[in-house]
């Protein structure tokens, strides 16, 4: 299995966000956000801090695809 950033992508949307407006409000590094763009694996801390900033739950940031 692999895991799919795409509901977070398509809640930037539904939000009128983009990219640097999250990495901004979450404190997030640029590293995590080309990782997250890369839909490469990051840390929980980097999770709970974009969920905290969209006040939202981890499963609605993120998906489980099979390979």
């Amino acid at each position: 299995m692999r895991i799919s950033y795409n509901p977070l992508w398509k809640m930037l949307i539904d939000r009128g966000m983009n990219k640097k407006e999250l990495r901004e409000l979450s404190g997030i590094s640029t590293a995590s956000m080309a990782k997250l763009g890369k839909g490469d694996n990051i840390t929980t801390d980097v999770l709970l801090r974009i969920c905290t900033a969209l006040n939202c739950q981890i499963s609605d940031i993120l998906e489980t695809l099979p390979d």
